[in-house]
């Protein structure tokens, strides 16, 4: 029987050299240790925040291949396996379960707009080449489809391998439509707002935030998964505060370069973005403002969890 999985994954950067000329593998084992010593039961690679567009092949393949060694069990690992041209998915995805990772995320073919028959036909070629748990990757925003409920619980009831989806339609009432149509066979996880999420029958969390604030975003899914909704909200109302931050006069995933530069404030310097994605560096002063209101932020977040898991423990 396939392991079910939950809880809050995160979905990780790619560390660089200086210039991006390289993956920065120091920098990743250190990072990788810090996921684990935070709580993270998972983390997903090469997905958008890893710049999954940028990576070459041989990039690929050793950086899928050094992380699972590197972890070790110690954490779940998924792997990215997107790409617009099927027999490149399927390639990358039998690669990525020959190296040795426990599951595969997999957004649409993107830029060509596909159907819903040449999406199913998609994740079929996947799905006769592997055998690991996928999890679908729905984001309009960047694929330019949005796969709706019935497509999802088609999938789901087709192939024993899809069995997740992270839900970024930003249509949290998506969850409960996918539960229905897949009768009962897929495990939504949230792509944003985990309270709004959870309380719609999320199973689990693709965490960008975990690039910086680990701990907090890992405690808050723990909490939501108790429906300790209080305790989610003190921690959401905060997490909300970067997102404001960072979009304001931004482009949709001009976080990626702040994502960065927050790991590093935390103490794990992972590099900067590579093209086109605008780079922290070529923000100057203003980069470098927004972090200083955002580092606050952090702290704030480690002293709230600490009120709750004491208040908690004294409880008990």
């Amino acid at each position: 029987m396939k392991p079910t999985y939950s809880g809050s994954h995160t979905v990780t950067v790619t560390p660089f050299t200086p210039g991006g000329t390289e993956i920065d593998y120091e920098a990743w084992e250190g990072f990788l240790d810090w996921q684990v010593a935070s709580g993270v039961p998972g983390v997903i690679i090469l997905g958008t925040t890893g710049e999954f567009l940028t990576i070459t092949d041989a990039e690929r393949t050793a950086f899928v291949k050094k992380t699972v060694e590197y972890v070790n069990g110690r954490m779940v690992v998924w792997v990215g396996t997107m790409n617009a041209y099927t027999p490149n998915a399927a390639r990358y995805s039998k690669e990525a379960q020959d190296l040795g990772a426990d599951g595969l995320m997999i957004i649409p073919p993107y830029y060509y707009t596909p159907t819903e028959d040449e999406i199913f036909e998609y994740y079929r070629a996947i799905c006769e080449t592997v055998d690991l748990q996928i999890m679908l990757y729905n984001n309009p925003f960047t694929s330019n489809v949005d796969m709706p409920a019935k497509l999802v619980g088609r999938l789901a009831k087709s192939f024993e391998q899809i069995r997740y989806i992270k839900e970024a339609s930003q249509r949290i009432e998506r969850i409960h439509d996918i539960l229905v149509e897949s009768d009962g066979h897929m495990n939504p996880w949230a792509g944003q707002r985990v309270l709004e999420s959870y309380k719609m029958g999320a199973k689990g969390y693709v965490n960008p935030y975990g690039n910086y604030i680990p701990r907090a975003s890992v405690k808050f899914v723990e909490w939501a998964e108790k429906e300790r909704w209080d305790d989610v909200q003190a921690v959401q109302s905060i997490i909300s505060q970067f997102d404001t931050i960072i979009t304001d006069g931004h482009p949709l995933y001009g976080h990626q370069c702040y994502s960065k530069a927050l790991a590093a404030a935390a103490g794990h310097p992972v590099g900067d973005v590579r093209a086109p994605i605008t780079t922290f560096e070529s923000l100057g002063a203003e980069g470098r403002e927004r972090v200083a209101r955002m580092v606050p932020l952090m702290q704030e977040l480690d002293a709230v969890v600490d009120a709750i898991e004491d208040r908690k423990a004294a409880a008990e």
